[in-house]
């Protein structure tokens, strides 16, 4: 029986990879909702994009519902230095010609999380984790029914949107400090793991070959003129990532660790993660620290030729 899953996300161009992958795996993942929330840019856009996206995969049973449109405490910092002014520069998609689901996408979480049972749903975390936090601030009674939350965030060394921090706990601390102090199983894709996520000559040449609409979209994400000083030469799929822990965890390895975030000053959303257990505090992560890239791109590849 395939996955219930739940992908909050905030598209940016590796979360629209993340959403095709899960969009190709039906018979794997059961998507219950893809809910947005601001992030890589504002709310508007990265629900538009979740549009784009399903349109493209051809997906219209999943819905897509617009969450938070600012951070629990923070002002909210964008990402069009990296994304582009729409968040998918370098995709060529046209405008969305679906719409949202209506209602907030909160409430979606908290909604079908009702309906669960125990231990059974997995929310898939990709941008901030503003809504996420949100729904278990507003009905914390419903944790139980969450099987796993797979989060990208954090970094066990350098970040990307200060020396210390990550982008989506830098864009919202307070809403990572939440989940990851709500009790629930927790898989944590940092940067230090993501960034082992490129792809090779050889697989972007397979990419490229194609032939889709959604292989071209891809191709030209990942082709596209990014900013110096993100520490890679390419561009990192982070947020895949989450979608193929589901699919193939045995590409990864991690351990349990204690992780924590830091809320303010000049270190906010940096996470400070205990990987040697000197601290000696309970685990509250399983932190992924070594990617197997070159079969994650393959099977990745694989799956996104059955789209569209």
């Amino acid at each position: 029986m395939a996955r219930p899953i739940i992908i909050d996300t905030d598209p940016g161009q590796d979360d629209a990879v993340a959403l095709l992958l899960a969009f190709a795996q039906p018979d794997e993942l059961d998507i219950r909702l893809v809910s947005t929330v601001a992030g890589n840019v504002g709310i508007d856009l990265t629900t538009a994009n979740a549009l784009r996206v399903r349109d493209l995969a051809a997906r219209p049973d999943v819905p897509v519902q617009a969450g938070m449109a600012r951070p629990m405490l923070e002002p909210l910092e964008t990402a069009e230095f990296v994304s582009g002014p729409d968040g998918l520069s370098g995709a060529g998609l046209p405008a969305a010609a679906s719409l949202a689901a209506p209602g907030h996408a909160v409430q979606g979480i908290v909604e079908i999380l009702r309906a669960a049972a125990d231990g059974s749903v997995t929310i898939c975390a990709l941008g901030p984790l503003t809504n996420v936090a949100m729904a278990l601030r507003l009905a914390p009674e419903l944790a139980p029914r969450l099987r796993e939350i797979v989060v990208m965030g954090g970094a066990m060394g350098l970040g990307n949107m200060t020396p210390a921090a990550e982008f989506n706990f830098y864009v919202d601390p307070h809403a990572a400090a939440v989940v990851l102090g709500a009790g629930v199983p927790v898989t944590l894709f940092g940067l230090h793991a993501t960034h082992q996520a490129i792809a090779s000559s050889a697989a972007m040449a397979r990419l490229d070959g194609l032939g889709t609409r959604t292989g071209r979209a891809v191709h030209g994400m990942l082709t596209r003129p990014r900013p110096g000083g993100l520490g890679t030469a390419a561009h990192p799929m982070h947020d895949p990532c989450v979608i193929a822990w589901l699919l193939w965890p045995e590409l990864f390895k991690g351990r349990d660790c204690h992780a924590e975030i830091e809320l303010a000053g000049n270190v906010r959303g940096r996470s400070t993660i205990d990987w040697n257990g000197r601290t000696k505090r309970p685990a509250n992560a399983f932190v992924v620290n070594e990617v197997d890239a070159d079969r994650l791109f393959e099977r990745m590849i694989d799956a996104l030729a059955c789209l569209p």
